[in-house]
């Protein structure tokens, strides 16, 4: 397909599958655990306390798992197989890792045994994370014409890509659902919505840290953050937004910390989930930070917010 054409038929699904239904589909609300997170853990000995843990997620009325830590689509089936609601995603798998024949596969597979509940997050990862990363703009437009080629192929409005900056959010709305940015403000929610314009679907990831210490809470949050900051995608961004040299000091300026989490109580998360619907979000993938991340599972804290945020699948 030309360009064009892509686009033309980017517009067709857009039609059939408007904005709204998505919002309806996938919730407003969604949990994202990444590589530190133990739901994306690959330790069996953990496999019945992350079944568990996904099941109460659906019960609790959340409409989306997003699993990082450059996921594969197998990494999805043990949620899916406990849960009988919430869908999953893949927030993102990496390009570089995966063969899009083989992932389309894996997509047709996985949604025609659980009830299409699969959704495909993708992007381009960081260049220290993939030995092969070059021309990742390039790189990306050609995975998904290995989707779009597929035996079976991915639809559009069943992949997300992983967008920061102008190009590759134009790209999400041209060749996807939508965009899934992750590390990002609301001012760059804001300007996200501008490009992606009124059909495109719109997923932020946030970080909260439940803590009414503040000095404490943006510890915890610097003490997570430090792995991002020399990330220069992640930098990179942050300086369009405003963000300067010296607020990537000592772990990220007070200013950087409070624009990047929620810190407080669960008030202070349900005002910045509304700030970031405010500004065009249409679904916000929320990530409980705690200090210790690779320790328990953070329940607690989901069942808290749950009781404050906006919750479809109740």
């Amino acid at each position: 397909m030309t360009e064009d054409q892509l686009k033309r038929t980017r517009q067709t699904q857009q039609t059939d599958q408007p904005q709204k239904a998505r919002a309806q589909e996938f919730g407003t609300i969604g949990i994202w655990s990444g590589a530190r997170g133990a739901l994306r853990s690959e330790d069996p000995g953990r496999a019945t306390e992350i079944a568990e843990a996904a099941a109460e997620l659906d019960e609790l009325g959340y409409g989306t798992i997003w699993l990082g830590g450059k996921p594969g689509v197998a990494h999805a089936v043990p949620l899916l197989k406990a849960t009988r609601r919430i869908r999953v995603a893949t927030g993102i798998l990496s390009i570089w890792e995966h063969e899009p024949a083989a992932v389309a596969g894996q997509f047709v597979a996985v949604n025609t045994e659980y009830d299409n509940r699969f959704l495909l997050g993708v992007g381009v990862s960081h260049p220290h994370l993939a030995a092969q990363y070059s021309r990742p703009y390039s790189a990306i437009k050609e995975f998904l014409t290995g989707l779009d080629e597929a035996p079976v192929p991915v639809p559009a409005e069943r992949r997300v890509l992983a967008a920061l900056g102008p190009k590759m959010l134009e790209l999400s709305r041209d060749r996807a659902a939508g965009a899934h940015p992750y590390l990002v403000t609301v001012e760059h929610t804001g300007r996200a919505r501008a490009i992606l314009g009124d059909r495109a679907w719109l997923a932020p990831e946030h970080k909260a840290v439940l803590d009414t210490d503040l000095d404490r809470g943006r510890q915890t949050a610097r003490d997570y953050l430090a792995v991002y900051l020399p990330m220069p995608n992640y930098t990179n961004n942050l300086r369009r937004l405003g963000f300067a040299d010296e607020d990537f000091e000592g772990g990220g300026s007070d200013r950087l910390i409070d624009a990047l989490f929620s810190i407080g109580d669960v008030d202070a998360v349900r005002k910045r989930t509304d700030e970031f619907l405010s500004a065009g979000a249409d679904h916000l993938a929320l990530q409980v930070v705690t200090a210790d991340p690779l320790g328990a599972i953070p329940r607690r804290e989901w069942r808290l917010l749950a009781e404050a945020l906006p919750l479809d699948g109740r």
